[in-house]
């Protein structure tokens, strides 16, 4: 009996065993995923920032090619539109589309630059305790001071297998219930015209750095 019993929980450490790895083997293959994208996001970055100014279209094409790689730019615009994405048409769901991610580009792309050199760490990537296609990883972004700027990728498995960024947190903010606030309340100001809203959509947002984090040089 003890040498069942034995070789019962030897078994039962082997499954256990065989499991923590491959959970440690999907959330590897997460952030070696995120890190082989931003590189190639940080090169395409470098190579073609000086086009900013001169040739914006070819910047931000080439910006949008390397991005759309990791970032699932349409489902982060149908859960900011929230409730309201049912009830717009296809046509406005597009146009809302390209409003936030051209918004995004010309402002954030504006901020990297004049910002100068940065760094971007990914650090360590998290399955979801309750989904093993969702998982969240853990980057810094290091200034030229050398300042340093906590950020955390949501991320989802598609269908076809690819990882791709559904959110991101910064400093603790989750940036898509921010801009879905935002929506929210444009929607109330405006007394429901989607189509105005759309047209009058940004993305800045006002985000606190906590104390002892200085500003990007």
């Amino acid at each position: 009996m003890r040498t069942y019993v034995n070789w019962f929980l030897s078994g039962l450490l082997l499954v256990s065993a065989s499991v923590a790895s491959a959970e440690s083997e999907q959330e590897r293959l997460v952030r070696e995923t995120v890190s082989k994208n931003v590189a190639e996001l940080l090169t395409y970055f470098n190579d073609e920032k000086q086009y900013y100014e001169t040739d914006p279209q070819r910047f931000f094409s080439n910006m949008d090619r390397a991005l759309t790689k990791i970032v699932d730019f349409r489902r982060i615009a149908a859960r900011v539109m929230g409730k309201y994405a049912r009830r717009a048409n296809k046509e406005q769901r597009d146009r809302f589309v390209d409003v936030f991610k051209t918004s995004l580009f010309d402002t954030y792309s504006k901020t990297l630059i004049e910002s100068g050199t940065f760094e971007i760490r990914v650090l360590k990537a998290t399955l979801n305790s309750r989904s093993d296609k969702r998982a969240s990883v853990d980057l810094e972004v290091v200034s030229k001071s050398g300042s340093v700027y906590p950020v955390v990728y949501s991320m989802y498995l598609t269908d076809e297998g690819h990882w791709l960024m559904e959110n991101v947190i910064v400093f603790g903010v989750n940036v898509g219930l921010a801009f879905r606030d935002r929506f929210e309340n444009q929607m109330r100001s405006t007394r429901g015209n989607i189509d105005a809203v759309i047209d009058g959509w940004n993305v800045k947002l006002e985000i606190d750095q906590p104390q002892g984090q200085g500003a990007a040089s």
